[in-house]
């Protein structure tokens, strides 16, 4: 294939031959080996992983940088699990400190939004074993009852096990119970990291890895989306991102059920891991990178101004990152809690047309699937 004047800069690099085979890859379109994924992450420069990706997000959505409404429900920040990175939630012994909303004060949050544009609603938080299958069936029918059009995205599988374990139930026939009642979508919450040990290190209790992939692979199977995530910047090494992400594209090929890919960044603030220090900004940027070079067939990778601060966030669009998630309106608390920049995260559309526009890019307002409303 005749090379651009892209392809040059790369080639004419004085850069190691694995990396030029790995370039060479990425603009023949053909996929990167787990040992490439590595390579990148131990020997890429930030300008060469920047450049790549940003080939595959031109390839994949062109100049579209995507956002929605959208807002956050977290109905208590009381859990039954003790993750060591979690800044958030609070154990049961310590109630005093959390909070356990009803299906009616949750109602009460979202009637709040009945004369604004939202379009979703995103709700997860802790794990207590009153917010059960009947709290969230109840809940997701009446929030349908109230605004039906109001996309429900809600619960992790590290959620959905503890619930459906309680009801005696399988995750089939739990999902089942959660669909007729209205939910929509998954978040990607709760993925950490896949492997076993560093998992048991950072959250162990929870579900495990291939509990996780399972219930979103059942979750595709029944003609539904989902998001992925993955904690990035704390005890792992290269490998283990790499491995995790490997487990997610291979779900993927089965599937194809994923919407989006979220790299969430360990924050040290007010948590068990306080000693381990954050990443850097470049680091950061890398990542968004070399995930966008490997996760070949996830369609999208999002930027979440949350968590990571909305100039990082400009930022990753022009390494790789396509998607803003939303305007938020401060009804998240799970990151502020850690350190992150945005202590009271909320964005108005404006502000996020604005910072999109910021860097040569369309804006453009999606639904949760990625259908657009609104091109600005």
């Amino acid at each position: 294939m005749a090379e651009t004047q892209e392809h040059k800069v790369i080639f004419d690099s004085n850069i190691l031959p694995e990396l030029k085979e790995i370039a060479h890859k990425v603009f023949s379109g053909k996929r990167i080996s787990f040992e490439d994924g590595v390579t990148l992450y131990k020997h890429g420069s930030l300008g060469f992983v920047g450049s790549l990706a940003d080939h595959v997000r031109k390839q994949k959505n062109g100049d579209y940088v995507f956002f929605n409404h959208n807002f956050h429900v977290e109905p208590t920040n009381v859990c039954v699990y003790s993750c060591s990175f979690c800044s958030y939630s609070r154990l049961i012994k310590n109630r005093e400190q959390g909070w356990e909303l009803s299906v009616d004060q949750i109602l009460d949050i979202i009637k709040k939004y009945d004369d604004q544009p939202v379009t979703e609603v995103h709700i997860t938080g802790g794990v207590v074993p009153k917010q059960d299958l009947a709290f969230y069936s109840e809940l997701f029918k009446r929030i349908k009852q109230h605004r039906p059009s109001l996309h429900i995205k809600a619960l992790t599988p590290v959620e959905f096990h503890y619930i459906f374990k309680k009801a005696k139930l399988t995750y089939e026939e739990g999902l089942k119970v959660f669909k007729d009642a209205g939910l929509d979508s998954l978040p990607g919450g709760g993925a950490e990291i896949f492997d076993k040990d560093i998992r048991d290190q950072i959250a162990g209790g929870k579900c495990t890895s291939e509990e996780w992939l399972e219930l979103h692979e059942i979750w595709h199977k029944m003609g539904h989306h989902s998001n992925a995530t993955m904690l990035y910047g704390h005890i792992e090494t290269f490998e283990h991102r790499v491995d995790h992400m490997n487990r997610l594209r291979e779900l993927q090929d089965r599937t194809n059920g994923f919407n989006a890919f979220i790299p969430l960044k360990f924050r040290n603030k007010e948590n068990q891991m306080s000693h381990v220090p954050e990443v850097s900004i470049i680091e950061d940027l890398r990542n968004y990178a070399i995930s966008r070079i490997y996760l070949d067939n996830f369609m999208h990778i999002k930027a979440y101004w949350a968590m990571i601060g909305r100039s990082t966030a400009q930022l990753a669009l022009n390494f790789g990152a396509d998607d803003l998630d939303g305007t938020i309106d401060d009804t998240t608390k799970i990151y502020s809690m850690a350190g992150s920049e945005e202590q009271n995260p909320k964005l108005t559309t404006q502000e996020l047309v604005d910072l999109i526009k910021g860097v040569g890019r369309v804006a453009v307002e999606r639904d949760t699937l990625y259908n657009i409303v609104k091109t600005h």
